[in-house]
């Protein structure tokens, strides 16, 4: 099944190297360094920027798992990690990836 179709659960590990970067492909435009996946996401203008940024929430509000993100006029980064795997990154911060990139693909394709 593919990560953005997938929930997140509670009892998550951290990933090995291995298992990172087997996931990767399946999040296209996320970096993975330093145990924090990352991407930033463009948008047109301010407005489209914070109706952005509530829906990420929205995400991370259902999938009980937040990240970090930082908002400029037109820009977006969006950070995860799993603080309970002790800052490390686990399949839930890549099914969590998965389901922001359909989002911005669904925004921007519109």
């Amino acid at each position: 099944m593919k990560l953005e179709h997938r929930d997140c659960t509670h009892a998550t590990k951290a990933l090995d190297p291995w298992a990172i970067d087997a996931l990767l492909p399946e999040v296209p435009g996320w970096t993975a360094v330093d145990g924090i996946l990352s991407r930033e996401f463009r948008l047109p203008d301010y407005r489209a920027t914070i109706a952005f940024v509530n829906a990420v929430a929205q995400v991370a509000e259902t999938q009980d798992h937040h990240p970090e993100m930082t908002v400029g006029y037109a820009t977006c980064r969006v950070t995860w990690s799993t603080h309970s795997a002790g800052g490390a990154l686990t399949e839930n911060d890549f099914i969590c990836a998965a389901k922001v990139n359909a989002l911005y693909q669904g925004l921007t394709s519109a």
